[in-house]
């Protein structure tokens, strides 16, 4: 079960990783939308909170990765947006 649970938390969190890094190389963020990245970094903290409540290390692992990469975007798109 943890060996599905981490290849759920790895793939789901390296899909964020092609927008951070092309957010960070342009810093054009004209086509991301604040209001999804809000939502989705205010729902991944979340997630964190509860894997740390629960001790559910893939959920902790995925979401403090996905929290720091979707957060990065957040931050780009409310600084150059």
């Amino acid at each position: 079960m943890t060996a599905i649970g981490l290849t759920a938390a790895t793939l789901t969190t390296i899909s964020f990783l092609p927008q951070v890094l092309r957010t960070l190389r342009t810093r054009d963020t004209r086509s991301i939308s604040v209001g999804m990245y809000a939502t989705l970094v205010a729902g991944v903290g979340l997630w964190l909170v509860y894997g740390l409540l629960t001790r559910d290390m893939p959920i902790i692992i995925a979401n403090a990765i996905t929290f720091l990469f979707s957060g990065t975007v957040f931050v780009l798109k409310l600084r150059y947006g």
